[in-house]
């Protein structure tokens, strides 16, 4: 009996000491005690500022744990006119909300010691890594362009694997594969210019396709401004803002919505969708930028009017990126007259939200969203063309080497200056190596699983996602030493930002032209100071020193969003 006595004293020794270790670090062997039981132990748990987490619930309502919802919260439908009211204005900070309690909170309570997440993304990112990245990022720019014009000058594109020119199919126009260069003409860029010539002095043939994209039609302001400013004739600039006004007052009077395709000629809604992607993306970062550009408050007023909308009907999710329970904010394609969910698939091409929600200063919510699609090309070493949220697998497969994460990623840094997205450039820099690089070129991905390819290289790879990647790692470039100076265009050209684009002599021509109120349909005008606070769920205006170096999202959110797309 004494031998079964020390046994049993030594078993209660050792547990007393695990207890203590857990009281005071939070250290210690897992025994599922916490699982089982709704003690706090001194936990982290899901819980914000604001209260304690359901003691029933899983990982900020992960799917499928006790207590959590039996899908993603966000096939919940919204409420037409109440979210506005669920999205509340940011709240006036508390005593050290900004201060290093604060981050130390939101990082997961870095007392406890580092996770996997941690070690790898948190702290510096060594200057001879970066440089190595960007000679990389600068290696693979050259050799995709001298490849180009050894083999392909002047087509319109490479054939990376047969190293040869990729141009327009003469022989059949419905090529849409290879006859997609401006608007899907059947020709060569130089001869494509002759042809937007006539059709900017004529108008649209009467034998053309009378649908367009939202986006196509609504993205011409910057470029034709700059045109007309500089020329200083009016005409390019006239003709861009009617089209964009024209489909602004095409939105729907409920939602503020616009659909992705439109009938040119009836203004009938040929496609109701409504989202942040393909045949919408450039329409709402065009508005912005060219009030960046030219002051124009109309367009300022437009963005406010279309972002409140988006928040209201497109974002699902928590309401905060960083604290609280619930799914991460995700924007969903919806019915624009409903507001009602279409389906459960986003594109790749919504990936460059988080970098326009940078530039209006909604850092935290871009930090959530560029995190979940950073996690779908951990996932596959790409971007599908499509991912299904809800399956948690791709719906369109192809990878065709777009830059939009890049871009969002360069941006992401240049704002929060956060290593973690040089790890996350470095990470798709040594994927595309990897996977994409050929005999003469990088390669499309023909199936993000597989790895399998297809023989072209477009044209955006090299004017924007090296370009992205080789400036994220340059941090001695002149564009970065000019502060607001330049600002990209959707097709990643530089242009500056000079005082003299804000003079145009036509700006009351435009507005008596335009005959209506910009925002009309939603009364409200807001003042350009309203532009960061449409949403911004950061209770600080900046990103403070004492998160410089660690993770911008808090470590149980990171994994949470690799959980939700099938990583872990």
């Amino acid at each position: 009996m004494q031998w079964r006595a020390l046994v049993l004293g030594l078993v209660l020794l050792r547990l007393g000491l695990h207890g203590v270790l857990w009281l005071v670090f939070g250290l210690g062997p897992s025994m599922g005690f916490y699982q089982r039981f709704p003690l706090s132990f001194g936990f982290q748990r899901l819980r914000g500022p604001d209260g304690p987490a359901s003691p029933a619930s899983g990982p900020a309502g992960r799917p499928g744990t006790p207590g959590g919802p039996s899908g993603p919260s966000w096939l919940q439908p919204q409420v037409p006119g109440a979210a506005a009211g669920r999205r509340r204005a940011p709240r006036r900070p508390e005593p050290d909300v900004c201060g290093p309690g604060h981050w130390g909170y939101v990082l997961g309570g870095r007392g406890r010691g580092r996770d996997e997440y941690e070690k790898r993304y948190s702290g510096a990112f060594p200057p001879q890594l970066r440089a190595q990245m960007r000679d990389l990022a600068r290696g693979m720019f050259v050799f995709g362009y001298d490849n180009y014009m050894a083999h392909a000058f002047p087509e319109d594109e490479l054939n990376p694997i047969h190293c040869r020119g990729r141009g327009p199919d003469r022989g059949d126009p419905s090529n849409l594969n290879i006859n997609d260069v401006l608007g899907n003409y059947s020709l060569t860029l130089v001869d494509a210019l002759d042809t937007l010539a006539v059709n900017l002095k004529t108008g649209v043939p009467p034998d053309s396709n009378n649908e367009t994209c939202t986006a196509g039609a609504g993205s011409l302001l910057v470029e034709f401004g700059i045109l007309s400013r500089l020329l200083g004739d009016s005409t390019f600039e006239w003709v861009a803002r009617r089209a964009v006004k024209a489909l602004w007052n095409l939105r729907s009077n409920d939602t503020g919505l616009l659909g992705n395709v439109v009938n040119i000629q009836t203004g009938h809604w040929v496609g109701k969708q409504s989202g942040l992607g393909a045949g919408l993306d450039s329409f709402y970062e065009y508005l912005l930028k060219s009030y960046i550009l030219f002051g124009e408050k109309e367009d300022l007023e437009m963005f406010n009017a279309a972002y409140k909308s988006i928040q209201n009907y497109l974002r699902r999710g928590r309401e905060a990126c960083n604290e609280g329970e619930g799914d991460p904010p995700l924007y969903v394609n919806v019915n624009m007259f409903s507001g009602q969910l279409m389906n459960t698939w986003i594109d790749s091409l919504q990936a460059f939200f988080p970098g326009l929600q940078v530039l209006i200063g909604d850092v935290e919510d871009a930090i959530c969203l560029h995190a979940f699609y950073y996690a779908i090309w951990k996932r596959y070493g790409a971007l599908p063309e499509r991912y299904n949220w809800q399956l948690q697998a791709p719906d369109v497969f192809f990878y065709p080497l777009r830059p939009e994460l890049v871009e969002s990623t360069y941006l992401l840094y240049q704002a929060t200056r956060n290593p973690f997205y040089l790890h996350v450039g470095m990470d798709i820099l040594q994927s595309l190596e990897k996977h994409t690089k050929v005999k003469c070129g990088y390669a499309t991905l023909h199936h993000v699983i597989d790895k399998s390819t297809e023989d072209r290289m477009e044209s955006f790879f090299l004017s924007e996602t090296c370009k992205y990647l080789y400036l994220l790692f340059d941090e001695e470039n002149p564009v970065h030493k000019s502060g607001t100076r330049y600002m990209f265009t959707t097709e990643g050209h530089i242009i500056s930002v000079d005082e003299h684009l804000r003079e145009s002599p036509w700006k009351e021509f435009f507005s008596e032209e335009g005959g209506q109120d910009p925002v009309g349909k939603s009364g409200h005008r807001p003042r350009p100071h309203e532009l960061k606070v449409i949403n911004s769920s950061s209770n600080c205006n900046r990103v403070p020193d004492e998160r410089r170096y660690s993770l911008p999202l808090k470590s149980v959110y990171m994994r949470q969003i690799d959980q939700m797309v099938g990583l872990i």
